[in-house]
């Protein structure tokens, strides 16, 4: 099958998408998460051969790996998503023009969203159950690294789609080689919107060449700021939980900004650290400060290049400030408008950080780790938009949609 031919129909598909009743998506959302654990060895054996082809030390060995706890979440995800009210058809703004003209502002579909992401099977999930919820046909482009896994998974879709009587093709999985990814960047006509998910390489090559439409999800350079202010054993757990909930994610913790007057706290709020083996990138005055103290073989001398670093691993640089000004210019400069945190309880503090840092999200005294579309109560998520541009921070159901104006008359002209 030609490229050409995935997206058109996906095209055709998505026009039928407006006519499916509520009670039907629901349905189809429900038996795809049933499916999800009926066939988690099926998944599973094809995530090992995904797995066997790739590094353990690859940083993206943990995104790609699939458990049985982490399919049921999965499943759940989707059971989630089933049980929010569906946006579409929602009356945003309505009115009464002089002449009698009625308008109304409602919310619709994107039509065809295209996502191209790197090696993340759930995001075949994830993006699926998201965009059918919101009338959205979906065209993935999965790398090759999780290939297998993804085969798996919208065989899985198609099943439950065939068997409710949906076109399959409202969900397409394009090859994973590199020339499908090249048509979908040109699918114009076809493709609505692309949003790519992975490295910040591949957000910038999307972003350079693609002719469709791109909103970016972005690599998280996630900064925390201990200020002179801060709660030492609240910045503890904030930190440790930031930095090793899950490393490989976009909203794991990269670098630790601290108040120079509590340096002395600093092997304190770290020591947690060392239990997970995170090694430590620090600046001269953060180097002394914890020397002796964090294990030597996991303590190391910073250099420019471990600022403004996605690290995806256990690593993390420490950067000492002289007050907040400092840290808000260095987050200025590094920061990749992902999520920031301060750790304050000083309420000016807390309230300038709020203000001025330019983020999709920003926390006062909380764990970055919360930067989820499901922590946010928007169901599964699919990505978290870094820019300004029609949607900012986790996209749910309502990111998804546009509007249209509808507009009733009787006899009205002009």
């Amino acid at each position: 099958m030609g490229y050409q031919q995935y997206f058109e129909n996906a095209l055709k598909a998505s026009r039928t998408l407006c006519r499916l009743d509520q009670l039907i998506v629901n349905e189809v959302l429900i038996d795809l998460a049933a499916h999800i654990r009926l066939f988690a060895e099926d998944i599973l054996f094809a995530n090992d051969l995904d797995l066997k082809r790739m590094s353990a030390e690859d940083p993206k060995y943990d995104r790609l790996k699939l458990t049985r706890e982490r399919l049921n979440d999965i499943a759940q995800e989707v059971l989630n998503v089933a049980e929010l009210e569906s946006p579409l058809a929602e009356v945003m703004e309505a009115s009464k023009l002089p002449n009698g003209l009625q308008l109304s502002k409602i919310r619709v579909p994107l039509g065809v969203i295209g996502v191209i992401y790197e090696a993340r099977p759930n995001v075949t999930i994830d993006v699926f159950s998201l965009c059918f919820k919101t009338g959205n046909a979906a065209v993935l482009k999965g790398g090759s690294d999780a290939e297998f896994s993804n085969q798996a998974l919208i065989k899985i879709i198609h099943q439950v789609l065939l068997k409710h009587g949906v076109d399959i093709h409202v969900a397409v999985l394009l090859p994973s080689e590199r020339e499908a990814t090249a048509a979908l960047l040109d699918a114009t006509g076809f493709v609505d919107v692309l949003i790519p998910r992975g490295s910040q390489s591949l957000i910038n090559y999307v972003r350079q060449h693609s002719n469709v439409p791109v909103i970016e999800t972005g690599a998280g350079i996630v900064h925390t700021y201990f200020d002179l202010s801060g709660d030492r054993e609240k910045g503890k757990e904030i930190i440790f939980n930031a930095k090793t909930r899950r490393v490989s994610v976009c909203n794991a913790l990269d670098c630790l900004l601290i108040h120079t007057e509590r340096l002395n706290d600093l092997y304190l709020l770290i020591e947690p650290l060392a239990a997970k083996s995170v090694h430590v990138f620090a600046d001269p005055d953060a180097f002394n400060a914890v020397k002796g103290r964090y294990p030597d073989d996991l303590l190391h001398h910073s250099s420019p290049e471990d600022f403004g670093t996605e690290f995806l691993d256990y690593k993390m640089a420490v950067k000492t400030v002289e007050d907040l000004e400092e840290a808000l210019s260095h987050i200025a400069i590094y920061s990749s408008k992902h999520s920031e945190a301060i750790i304050a309880e000083d309420e000016n503090q807390l309230l300038t950080f709020l203000n001025v840092v330019d983020a999709a999200a920003v926390y006062a005294n909380a764990s970055t780790a919360f930067t989820d579309g499901g922590q946010f109560g928007l169901g599964a998520e699919i990505g978290i938009s870094t820019q300004k541009l029609h949607a900012r921070g986790p996209m749910g159901l309502k990111e998804l949609t546009s509007y249209k104006w509808v507009v009733r008359g009787n006899g009205q002209i002009r």
